[in-house]
């Protein structure tokens, strides 16, 4: 039995997850190299993805250890010039492994008071150098050019805060039982489980994709009305994605989102946050969004006000929005009922928004369109993309047709059709 933050979960059950990462997250491919993206406190589960990626025919894999407490200690005392520049080497080794065709796999483990002494400006500055340095890189994450995948691992804080009323232990192991039901990484065969998942995900694109709504209208008992332009030729998202070699991938475990790109400038109405955003560490809660012509124009938070504030001010793209995703409550996640404090998990049990970059492949031949094409298409351009969960148990989501005639897709949160 492995000890730790692993003792509630079976050494056989943890090795179906990292291969879930393995085969279904990334598909990784005979000798294709792989990067894995952890803190140190996550090193068991990073070195069992390790040699799972080696028993499928990894090339190499390489391990891009953090610590939070480093970075902590980075945040609190390095100099501004470090805080406003990113160093070429950094940026120089993302690109080495892109060019070289490499996968990604990144693993999260929340703990929301790590940086509660770090000023929150400080922390926005690096993200925005750092974004400014790696900008190739996030276009090929956003474009599906190279395959990569987000998954979680439990530990005490971020259990306890999930389950406060729980002993640590029943908290970690209650928490651990919901990433994998969350997951499908629960039953006997986790790989067919997630390809009858993608299935469904297929049908409702299909008729997304057909109908070409002009918008999506939002609304429910919590004030949210929302009025959300869509492009021309405009392509919903959900489940597996195809790399620029047409091979499927998931990057996100878990996912229930189906989404596509609003048209930049028109979406307009007032946006409820219905559950906390994680933003760098930090946390904005009670928050809403007024949106004029695609842009934010007013925006209030009873928590982490100067935060929400960073994060719509870190360029341009930023007061706009790059995603709008339909969720069902009837999910394993959702079914939950659940606050998780971690974006991935959050937004995974109801609709949401994503400020920011808009994704090429939200668009008919997107990826092989230029900046200026995309541009003049309605989609928006960002160093960010960040997702803001607001969807309710009583979200009405109607689409809108050329000509004015409404066809309901989502009632009392669930999927119509």
């Amino acid at each position: 039995m492995i000890k730790g933050i692993y003792e509630f979960i079976s050494e056989a059950q943890l090795k179906k997850y990292a291969e879930l990462a393995i085969l279904a997250g990334v598909n990784l491919q005979k000798n294709q190299s792989l990067i894995i993206h952890s803190d140190i406190q996550n090193a068991t589960f990073a070195r069992l993805i390790q040699t799972v990626a080696y028993e499928t025919g990894a090339s190499n894999v390489f391990i891009d250890w953090t610590d939070e407490q480093s970075t902590k200690d980075f945040y609190l005392n390095a100099a501004d010039s470090f805080i406003n520049h990113l160093t070429d080497w950094q940026a120089a080794r993302f690109k080495e492994w892109d060019d070289a065709g490499a996968a990604y796999i990144h693993i999260i483990s929340e703990n929301l008071d790590v940086f509660k002494e770090v000023s929150t400006e400080r922390i926005s500055r690096f993200q925005k150098a750092s974004r400014t340095k790696l900008k190739a890189h996030y276009a090929k994450i956003r474009s599906h050019e190279i395959r990569w995948c987000i998954l979680a691992v439990p530990n005490f804080t971020w259990a306890t805060k999930v389950f406060p009323h729980l002993t640590k232990e029943e908290a970690l192991h209650s928490l651990w039982k919901l990433i994998l039901k969350g997951t499908r990484a629960d039953g006997k065969n986790s790989i067919k489980d997630w390809e009858s998942h993608n299935r469904a995900f297929e049908s409702r694109k299909k008729i997304l994709n057909e109908s070409q709504f002009e918008a999506l209208h939002f609304t429910n008992s919590r004030g949210t009305d929302l009025l959300v332009g869509l492009p021309k030729n405009h392509l919903y998202i959900g489940g597996s994605v195809i790399d620029k070699n047409g091979i499927p991938f998931f990057p996100n475990i878990p996912t229930e989102e189906i989404f596509t790109a609003p048209h930049k400038n028109k979406v307009n109405g007032k946006l409820v946050g219905t559950k906390p955003l994680i933003y760098g560490g930090s946390v904005i809660d009670e928050f809403y969004l007024i949106f004029k012509d695609g842009r934010i124009t007013d925006y209030y938070a009873a928590k982490g006000q100067e935060v929400l504030q960073n994060l719509i001010e870190t360029d341009e793209g930023s007061h706009y929005l790059g995603e709008i995703a339909l969720v069902s409550n009837k999910s394993p996640l959702a079914q939950a009922d659940t606050l998780f404090y971690n974006t991935l998990f959050d937004e995974n049990t109801a609709c949401h928004i994503g400020i920011g970059n808009a994704s090429p492949s939200n668009i008919q031949n997107g990826i092989d369109q230029s900046e200026e094409e995309l541009k003049a298409a309605g989609l928006n351009t960002s160093l960010l993309l960040v997702n803001v969960t607001f969807g309710t148990e009583d979200m009405k989501v109607v689409g809108i047709k050329e000509g004015g005639t409404e066809v309901p897709l989502m009632k009392d949160g669930d999927f119509q059709f």
